[in-house]
């Protein structure tokens, strides 16, 4: 199926996360949407807008939503985005506070009908061609019907760190991709339990990229989380010193019949942490070098460094992670990178290390 005429869509960029995992590359002021870690010299912040001009008809369509911390950063980083597209949260509450309120926005400026697309600012995209197929077939079906569609990634292995969507019956076709019922959301699930899902061929990963028309969501939104909704439409931003800290899965993805998935035809990573550079970047002489990297019997590492100057010299290193940024020096073996974000919370508690956060 196909329509004629295309609906109105409007993409909006979810900008507000921290990427801790990335530190000390990522920072208070500079989180991991504001960085390149591919080696085009494009932030993750700004392919993400490249990517989606196209389909929004230019920057008038476009929006972002933020936290206030980091909002100067975002008009660096996309100096022709419309102030008035720039949606900025007093504190970060999760997902959910956010669609709700720039779903409220846009209705208002754009009507009911208008499709809305949520899109995380910090994944790494494949194939721009396969990405708009798959938006188009997304926004087409989004249109077609009461329904709030969520692309779900094909699982390369049993990770853990991701939600799971099985998919139930077929509902439809658009640009010759399936769309399916949602059968069920299931939260990071064990490993073992993953392994299974696996086996099925039934179960993707969550995108964190959802798409639905704007009236559809908010009466989805009216009838799951209506205090939520009803806090935002009377208040605006002013309204999250009162509101909960949730996500849209759980206030909302969860628990509507609306909701259905599309699998993804193109590239995806989500980069969580350093060990995602490997999938980026082939390994030269047994180790992911992305500085001056002098190795002795080393292999398996990821050596970083933002001063091309400096020189990281390594003897008889295996599987860790080097970085070297500015005043900091990280070293952590691969296997426990998801520690950096407590040593984040010790390195809070030191005075004299608040400049390093």
């Amino acid at each position: 199926m196909s329509f004629e005429k295309s609906p109105l869509f409007v993409p909006v960029i979810l900008a507000g996360g921290k990427g801790e995992r990335f530190w000390p590359l990522s920072r208070k002021k500079k989180p991991k949407q504001f960085l390149c870690l591919d080696g085009t010299g494009v932030s993750l912040l700004q392919a993400t807008a490249e990517r989606l001009l196209g389909l929004a008809g230019g920057w008038e369509n476009l929006w972002v939503i933020t936290a206030a911390a980091i909002a100067a950063g975002v008009e660096e980083q996309l100096p022709d985005l419309p102030s008035e597209n720039l949606l900025v949260e007093p504190e970060g509450k999760d997902t959910a506070p956010a669609v709700a309120w720039a779903s409220l926005e846009i209705a208002k400026r754009y009507g009911p009908d208008t499709i809305i697309g949520f899109f995380p600012a910090d994944h790494w995209i494949g194939e721009q061609a396969d990405f708009e197929q798959t938006l188009k077939a997304a926004i087409a079906f989004a249109a077609s019907q009461a329904s709030i569609v969520t692309l779900g990634i094909t699982p390369t292995e049993p990770a853990t760190g991701y939600g799971y969507i099985e998919q139930g019956e077929l509902a439809a076709t658009f640009e010759e991709l399936p769309v399916y019922k949602v059968s069920r959301f299931t939260e990071k699930p064990n490993r073992e339990t993953a392994q299974d899902f696996l086996s099925t061929g039934r179960y993707s990963w969550n995108s964190g990229m959802f798409f639905f028309q704007a009236g559809i969501v908010l009466a989805e939104l009216g009838l799951h989380a209506p205090d939520l909704l009803k806090a935002l439409t009377e208040k605006g931003a002013a309204a999250y010193g009162e509101l909960e800290k949730k996500s849209i899965d759980y206030a909302l993805m969860e628990k509507t019949t609306l909701a259905y998935i599309l699998p993804a035809k193109f590239g995806w990573d989500d980069l969580g942490d350093w060990t995602s550079l490997e999938r980026l970047w082939p390994a030269t002489q047994k180790n992911v070098d992305l500085a001056n990297h002098v190795a002795q019997d080393s292999q398996g590492c990821i050596v970083y460094a933002t001063d091309e100057q400096e020189v990281i010299v390594t003897i008889g290193l295996e599987d860790l992670v080097i970085v070297r940024d500015r005043q900091v020096t990280l070293i952590v073996p691969k296997d426990r990178t998801q520690d950096i974000k407590k040593i984040l919370k010790t390195l809070q508690t030191k005075a004299e290390c608040q400049d390093l956060l």
